[in-house]
């Protein structure tokens, strides 16, 4: 008796060694909450993870969901029947076309199953052929590979494709980050490639309402719920720049504006970032991207924080990053055209090669430096994602 099953293979999980049980237990864990509202039953065994028992109507929600789990490397929807080679073999004539090029690729976890890997492929091969004589073999470039994997079990998968998930390692095992959130293209995929790596994530976005509107705070919301897809338990908390973007619009040169709203804008993540667990800041920037991204404004901004500031876009080019945004679903939500608190008071002509002394010297006009960074820390809201 078949059935219908989702195969699930994890990734670099097999070069963890003695840590491997952690890793494991952190991507079984995230799997059960993906899938807890399908009605399923979920196996682990030895490299393989297998959803079985579910709907037949839900299985492209299992597949899509499965997709948003960092740490599945592929997934493939399989059949599942036992070490009865005649089971075997019709099975196999059910799910192949009736013409074209074919092989048979057997992988044989189970060292005593009777025939090894070869004589699988040939003796299945030979049944396939003489069922269905439009199929011919081609073991270089075949138009379909019948996969059959016999596993320990008592269980034989059989399937054609394997559909890639987004791989990295498991989320929540790798720390928690501070990611500025902005509503722009960059910053979301900055996110998104450290939470592959496994790093949980808190969202913090600076607005300056009235002057940008709430419509562009509600776009970072809806970026971060999209992030959310990867990323569960998100959080988000927004911040007001406004009248930090006040005072030195006052009282400081405006070419050193961005410069200086970037410095408070640290200096404002390092605090939020001890106060919510987090080991690090990760931004969007993009060497030489914009006046704020050069090697010099990076050097003056990373200068007023002890934490380790991951930018994982940095050597990436635009085309790049859009491509990514585009897969993770980013991309459309980023370029709506709502403007965030980096356009308030835009200078002419900013600087690209700042230095500390000249900027420190701009700082020492702003009155009550600290009392902004405490009113602004105040008065976080805290968004539900």
């Amino acid at each position: 008796m078949s059935e219908n099953v989702v195969l699930i293979r994890y990734g670099e999980l097999y070069l963890k060694g003695k840590n491997k049980d952690y890793f494991e237990n952190m991507l079984k864990d995230n799997i059960r909450a993906k899938l807890s509202d399908i009605s399923c039953k979920l196996y682990f065994g030895r490299g393989r993870y297998v959803v079985k028992e579910y709907a037949m109507c839900d299985e492209n929600a299992v597949i899509d969901r499965l997709k948003h789990v960092f740490g599945v490397h592929s997934v493939s929807v399989a059949r599942r029947c036992g070490y009865d080679f005649n089971e075997i073999v019709e099975l196999a004539l059910s799910v192949m076309p009736d013409k074209g090029t074919f092989r048979v690729s057997a992988h044989r976890s189970y060292k005593k199953y009777p025939l090894d890997s070869l004589q699988i492929n040939m003796q299945l091969g030979e049944k396939i052929l003489q069922a269905k004589p439009q199929l011919t073999v081609d073991l270089h470039a075949p138009d379909y590979v019948l996969h059959v994997d016999v596993r320990e079990n008592g269980d034989v998968y059989l399937y054609r494709d394997a559909i890639r998930c987004a791989g990295g390692m498991p989320y929540g095992t790798g720390g928690r980050g501070l990611l500025l959130l902005s509503g722009g293209i960059d910053s979301p995929v900055a996110g998104y490639m450290l939470a592959k790596r496994g790093m949980s994530l808190t969202a913090l976005h600076f607005h300056s309402y009235p002057y940008t509107s709430q419509a562009a705070k509600e776009k970072a919301v809806d970026l971060a719920r999209i992030l959310g897809e990867f990323c569960p338990h998100i959080k988000l908390k927004c911040v007001s720049l406004t009248e930090i973007q006040q005072t030195i619009h006052k009282q400081c040169k405006p070419n050193y504006m961005i410069t200086l709203v970037r410095r408070f804008m640290m200096r404002i993540a390092q605090r939020v970032a001890a106060e919510n667990g987090c080991g690090c800041i990760i931004n969007g920037e993009s060497l030489g991207q914009v006046a704020s991204q050069t090697l010099e404004s990076i050097t003056v901004t990373n200068a007023v924080v002890d934490l380790p500031v991951f930018r994982p876009l940095i050597g990436m080019d635009k085309d790049e990053i859009i491509e990514i945004a585009e897969k993770i679903g980013t991309f459309k939500k980023s370029i709506e055209p709502y403007e965030d608190c980096c356009t308030v008071f835009l200078p002419d002509f900013p600087l690209i090669k700042p230095t500390i002394e000249k900027v420190e010297e701009q700082e020492s006009h702003i009155e009550n430096y600290n009392a902004l960074i405490d009113a602004a820390i105040e008065n976080i809201e805290t968004v539900e994602i």
